[in-house]
């Protein structure tokens, strides 16, 4: 993988699964939910790799801690807005 790649694809995950994880959030109302299909998209993409022999990366693993904590920052923020009375979320 190219650096340039690498380093546009960290803030990349992060803000997609952060975008993916808030969205999940309002429309199901569920604080949690998107970091455990997040947990199993990550199981299901290593063990995909570990299949198909190809061992996984630290690139890829890194990739996938960035989209990890942005799942963690959905939560955190709808957690974080619903204690402070808005309604919405």
């Amino acid at each position: 993988m190219n650096i340039l790649q690498f380093i546009v694809a960290i803030p990349l995950f992060l803000v997609l699964f952060f975008g993916i994880g808030f969205i999940l959030n309002m429309l199901i109302k569920t604080t949690w939910l998107p970091l455990i299909l997040y947990i199993l998209l990550v199981v299901g993409t290593v063990i995909y790799l570990i299949v198909n022999q190809r061992v996984p990366q630290t690139t890829d693993y890194v990739m996938l801690i960035s989209g990890l904590i942005g799942a963690l920052a959905s939560g955190w923020t709808i957690k974080t807005l619903r204690a402070k009375g808005y309604g919405m979320f």
